[in-house]
C-alpha cells in the first residue's frame, strides 16, 4: 500500500525562526516555510518536516544525521560558525566520537534536538 509514497521524517521545534535561522544561515540547508513549519530541502530528493510545539521537549536520540567526507574539517566549519559540539566519556577535545563505527560529532540545534556529522 505505502511502497511507492515518498515519505519523510519530521521533528518539532518551539521556536520556528530561530530553527529557520540555523538550519538555512548556521547550516547552509535550503529552507522552506509554508504554514509555519519548515521543510529542510536535503541532497537526494530528501526532505524532513519541522514543525511547531509550543510544548516541545528535545529528543533524547539523534533526529538528523549528516554523513560528510571528512569530520575534521565539516566540525571545524561548523565550530566556526557558532556550533557547539557535544561533550562525552567518547568524545575528543572537538566532540569527535571515534569509539567503534564512523567518526561521529553530536549537536543541538537551538530548540535542543540532537544532530550529526559523521564521516562516510
Amino acid at each position: 500500500m505505502l511502497t511507492d509514497s515518498k515519505a519523510f521524517s519530521g521533528f518539532s521545534a518551539d521556536d520556528i525562526p530561530a530553527a529557520k535561522r540555523f538550519y538555512g544561515d548556521t547550516l547552509g540547508l535550503r529552507v522552506d516555510e509554508e504554514h509555519g513549519m519548515l521543510h529542510l530541502r536535503l541532497a537526494g530528493d530528501k526532505d524532513v518536516l519541522i514543525y511547531p510545539k509550543p510544548d516541545h521537549r528535545p529528543a533524547t536520540f539523534t533526529v538528523l544525521n549528516f554523513p560528510v567526507a571528512d569530520i575534521e574539517a565539516a566540525v571545524v566549519a561548523l565550530h566556526d560558525k557558532g556550533v557547539r559540539f557535544e561533550q562525552y566519556e567518547t568524545t575528543d577535545e572537538r566532540g569527535i566520537n571515534r569509539a567503534g563505527g564512523p567518526p561521529i560529532a553530536w549537536f543541538k540545534d537551538p530548540a535542543g534536538n540532537i544532530l550529526s556529522v559523521l564521516q562516510q
